[in-house]
């Protein structure tokens, strides 16, 4: 238990033979350097986890996680052991600000990994929607591509059947004339198969012919044309059908989900809310619990050791008390 605590005493970065004439400081700045050293042991699982979803390794994420958790644990050592009381609380709010501020983003950036831990069933739900908004997205941008060519083939479809339509009824209706002058239900209203009606079939005969050539000119166009349609058909299914389709599930992707559930209210920061008090706490009370004797020995180098403990308390000698 005694090594224990001298270890995290040195995660806090005391200075031993100060604090050996403060022993009444020891249990906080040991808390303070336990908080040091889980900050680490925290920020070595968070890079680990978010470097496995890169590298897809084990041994990658291990070796880059520990290089982060001991980057990490240093420099939050460093930033507990340069927080020293000036003595007025302006400056020591002053020197604090931009030591919080860090803290902060140590606590945003180590539990980001976290959270999508914490939520990666949630997580993959939303990716798999992810990945079929990505393809939808593939599929009409090629769809795009075609959809001009394939309107406008149409078009000229529908245009050419509208004449074979029009030429088809003219032909029909001078033709139902004919007839009629014939038997005598129209026209003249008298059944015969004179002059009259000889121009009436003139007529009919006509349009007949010409709706022949208009045939003959418009159903091969409106074959090519069909074809052309397929041709084009064909080929966005053959370029959809070669998009990658690889998974959507890359670190990126996974915060991009996380931060689509915070939008839908399915998931708070909870990552964040669970470390902010470990990160920023041992701050707090490094800067502010200025009242111990440890931090005001440190503000006074110059004082000599004396005895400053008497029966575990602070004695008189003490230069915080002088």
């Amino acid at each position: 238990m005694k090594t224990l605590k001298q270890f995290f005493l040195f995660c806090s970065g005391t200075d031993a033979s100060i604090l050996e004439q403060c022993p009444t400081d020891e249990n906080k700045y040991a808390g303070i350097g336990a908080t040091v050293f889980f900050t680490g042991v925290l920020a070595f699982f968070s890079s680990g986890y978010a470097l496995y979803t890169v590298f897809d390794s084990w041994l990658a994420a291990v070796a880059f996680g520990m290089v982060w958790g001991l980057m990490i644990f240093n420099l939050d050592r460093y930033i507990v052991m340069s927080m020293k009381s000036r003595g007025k609380w302006w400056q020591d709010l002053f020197i604090a600000t931009p030591r919080l501020l860090l803290a902060v983003l140590l606590a945003l950036v180590i539990s980001k990994p976290l959270e999508m831990k914490i939520f990666e069933k949630e997580i993959e739900s939303e990716l798999v929607q992810m990945e079929q908004e990505v393809f939808k997205q593939q599929e009409d941008k090629v769809k795009d591509r075609f959809t001009a060519q394939i309107a406008d083939e149409r078009a000229q479809i529908a245009t050419l059947k509208s004449e074979i339509t029009a030429k088809t009824a003219l032909r029909d209706t001078l033709v139902q004339r004919a007839l009629a002058e014939a038997d005598g239900t129209g026209g003249s209203k008298i059944r015969n198969m004179g002059p009259i009606y000889k121009a009436k079939k003139a007529d009919a005969d006509k349009s007949e012919a010409e709706l022949a050539a208009l045939l003959a000119i418009n159903l091969p166009a409106i074959q090519d044309k069909e074809k052309a349609v397929q041709a084009l058909e064909a080929t966005v299914l053959t370029e959809t059908a070669a998009l990658q389709r690889s998974r959507y599930n890359g670190l990126a992707a996974r915060m991009d989900a996380l931060g689509r559930l915070s939008g839908k209210k399915r998931a708070d920061p909870f990552g964040q809310h669970l470390y902010y008090p470990a990160v920023c706490g041992h701050r707090n009370l490094t800067d502010f619990c200025q009242t111990d004797f440890y931090p005001q020995s440190v503000r006074l180098p110059a004082a000599p050791a004396r005895a400053c403990v008497r029966n575990g308390a602070p004695g008189k000698n003490h230069p915080a008390l002088q």
